[in-house]
């Protein structure tokens, strides 16, 4: 996944969990310009393994979301039916797993292949 290498430019919360993403090539122009938007439960683990269950649309238990800004994204995984993996350069790790009923999670933006894993999971993944 192209998000290596990336770093957290943005949080925005509402009903969605947004998280942007911006790396640039060595000439200067952008090479990603991407957003992940998580619509359902998720998991936080910082660098000392302190796991955090987080819901899209509850306020402030998101903060620690917050710690993401800046941070460099050095690992990325998608497993079984759409389990998205991230780490990050300080050692975070953000988990999100497809939902039964929902979307669990979307990737869009330039520089990226986009991804939505829609109810259920997906079955088709292309790596």
């Amino acid at each position: 996944m192209e998000l290596v290498g990336t770093r957290v430019t943005r949080t925005a919360f509402d009903h969605q969990v947004r998280i942007s993403f911006t790396d640039h090539a060595p000439d200067g122009r952008i090479r990603v310009d991407s957003e992940l938007v998580i619509e359902t439960r998720f998991t936080l683990t910082d660098a000392s393994g302190h796991q955090a269950l987080l819901t899209p649309a509850t306020g402030p238990s998101l903060a620690p979301v917050l710690g993401l800004f800046a941070k460099v994204v050095t690992e990325t995984e998608v497993t079984g039916l759409g389990t998205l993996s991230l780490g990050f350069d300080d050692g975070t790790r953000l988990s999100v797993e497809p939902d039964s009923d929902y979307e669990s999670w979307s990737l869009n933006g330039s520089g990226i292949d986009p991804v939505l894993v829609g109810p259920g999971g997906e079955t088709d993944w292309q790596h």
